[in-house]
């Protein structure tokens, strides 16, 4: 089994939600009492979300880059970023670590994809919905329509 890198504390109920569902789907798999392989970095969300709503995602992106490496460092196979607003800084993390990043503009548009959607809803923190990371991303890999309020 592979271990999973989880970048979270953004805010930490989204990184509870991901080690729940993995563990759940693990489960699912495996049977019994089985669980994920996991390393869990949690940024403190207090200093992120001042930086984010300064409009200073260059030091954001940095504590986003400095968690996944010490993910790497701590011998995770790939990092998943527990929040959708911080894949603002995925490009960048991808530049400076040496494992897969899944992004979660590539899980969302797989699965809409398989569901046949073409034209689907966006809804988020105002970054998500507005900027392009998520969006963008969607709309040029996948071919998606994205509406957003």
């Amino acid at each position: 089994m592979k271990t999973i890198g989880l970048l979270g504390g953004m805010t930490w109920h989204s990184s509870h939600e991901y080690y729940r569902l993995i563990n759940e789907e693990i489960q699912n798999r495996l049977g019994g009492v089985h669980s994920a392989q996991c390393l869990l970095y949690s940024v403190d969300f207090g200093p992120m979300d001042a930086l984010e709503r300064q409009d200073r995602w260059d030091e954001a992106g940095g504590i986003v880059v400095a968690g996944a490496q010490r993910l790497e460092q701590g011998g995770a196979d790939f990092v998943v970023i527990c929040s959708n607003t911080t894949h603002k800084s995925a490009d960048r993390v991808q530049q400076h670590i040496g494992i897969p990043l899944l992004h979660i503009a590539d899980a969302t548009g797989r699965a809409l994809c398989a569901a046949g959607m073409q034209r689907v809803g966006l809804l988020g923190t105002r970054f998500t919905m507005e900027e392009d990371y998520v969006r963008g991303r969607l709309e040029r890999t996948y071919g998606l329509e994205i509406i957003t309020p």
